[in-house]
């Protein structure tokens, strides 16, 4: 069974001007420049993909950009709710030539008797067709929605209306539409402009439907949501990029950023690229610190007796030798291990658990890589791994990014395959 729907959508905003933005390369000279950069990147991106499948062209790409523009330099026009809605439900109409009414190709719109139909309906005229028959015949039809119960033909324009009239319906085509109108105008009147308490709302809405009909957007959902995307840009400049007060946001950069993602130009950065780097960049800004403390503690323990370092800056130290073979890379070991970050917070342990692991050593980070192969079998030793070794720019579990991390591990096994 098809779904009657109606043109209720959210609010839009004014259509874009004839800018035209160009794909291109920008230079970044710092962290600051590159983040602001990659954030306009990732975003575009993914505008692109889920809202502009259907049209991608040129002309719709700049139309959001220009939104963009917009909705940063503060010149959106503020609407209430009542014009917003209007605005979209004449938007919605506009694209309803091309469709045709209600979304079925094989029923032509008729903009004057559906218009006709709407603006009776806010006003709660049922001089032509009551709202019960219109739902029902509406519905009927709908669900039916045979060719040969409609003669399509060309959309029919309607000039500006803004009264209650009585029109003449020639045959079905003439009464789905001024039906749709109705139920609409009905559904209108009761939700959006049942606070109304001056009057006005009604003769407001109807102004901004009309508004909505002449303006030409290839997307009037994505132009308001560019609108509003730039207004958010604007509004961090107080608080700091993404909520980061040490960032300064920079919005010729983000705003290339989101060209280049929505025309897929990637030479500099690709999407996937720059998500990666807006999360080590955010992680670095908030972690940084750990990985100094870190640096100066293996500085200071690589000083102390029996402590051994590896050409890659592993730090290890032989609580127990063993006498049996060590394993190679390729190999599966049975452990016992007991992980704490530098401060002594334990954040991993199968000897708490009571219950030895087995996994192969091409599967964990590369500090455990490299330092299980020392152990002969048998043994015990203490591992002080910096950060590039383990985890890196990711937080890992109660890891935090950045950490240098110490386990003590026993090979109790090597399992060859």
């Amino acid at each position: 069974m098809k779904k009657l729907s109606l043109l209720l959508l959210a609010a839009l905003a004014m259509v874009s001007c004839g800018n035209s933005y160009d794909a291109k390369q920008v230079a970044m000279a710092d962290m600051q420049d590159s983040i602001n950069y990659a954030l306009g990147l990732v975003n575009g991106s993914q505008i692109k993909m889920m809202y502009l499948a259907n049209d991608s062209s040129e002309e719709a790409i700049d139309e959001f950009v220009a939104a963009l523009e917009r909705g940063y330099n503060g010149e959106v026009e503020e609407l209430s709710e009542v014009a917003r809605v209007g605005k979209s439900i004449g938007s919605s109409i506009k694209q309803s030539e091309a469709i045709g009414l209600a979304g079925n190709d094989v029923w032509t719109l008729n903009e004057k008797l559906f218009f006709q139909g709407l603006v009776n309906g806010v006003y709660g005229d049922t001089t032509v067709m009551k709202v019960d028959f219109a739902r029902d015949f509406f519905q009927n039809a709908y669900q039916a929605s045979s060719a040969d119960t409609v003669k399509a033909g060309k959309a029919i324009k309607a000039k500006c209306m803004k009264n209650v009239a009585t029109v003449t319906l020639n045959d079905k085509m003439d009464s789905l539409n001024y039906a749709f109108g109705l139920l609409n105008g009905n559904e209108l009147r009761m939700y959006v402009l049942s606070a109304d308490t001056t009057g006005t709302a009604g003769a407001e809405l109807i102004k901004y439907i009309n508004i909505g009909m002449k303006e030409k957007k290839h997307n009037p959902q994505l132009v308001s949501m560019g609108e509003q995307i730039g207004k958010s840009i604007k509004e961090q400049e107080a608080v700091g990029l993404i909520g980061e007060e040490s960032l300064i946001t920079k919005f010729d950069l983000i705003l290339q950023g989101f060209v280049n993602g929505l025309k897929d130009f990637t030479e500099q950065m690709t999407p996937e690229e720059a998500n990666m780097y807006i999360t080590n960049a955010l992680n670095h800004i908030k972690y940084g610190d750990t990985k100094a403390i870190g640096e100066k503690f293996l500085e200071e323990n690589k000083l102390k007796e029996n402590i051994q370092v590896t050409e890659s800056g592993l730090q290890y130290e032989v609580l127990k030798m063993g006498k049996g073979k060590k394993p190679t890379a390729t190999d599966k070991v049975k452990v016992h291990y007991h992980g704490t970050l530098i401060d002594g917070k334990v954040f991993d342990s199968s000897v708490e658990r009571g219950e030895p692991i087995v996994f192969g050593l091409n599967q964990v980070i590369k500090g455990w890589t490299e330092g299980v192969q020392l152990m002969p079998l048998g043994s015990k030793f203490r591992f002080y791994i910096p950060q590039e070794l383990g985890y890196g720019a990711q937080a890992a579990g109660d890891i935090p990014p950045y950490s240098t991390l110490i386990f003590e591990v026993e090979l109790i096994d090597i399992i060859k395959e």
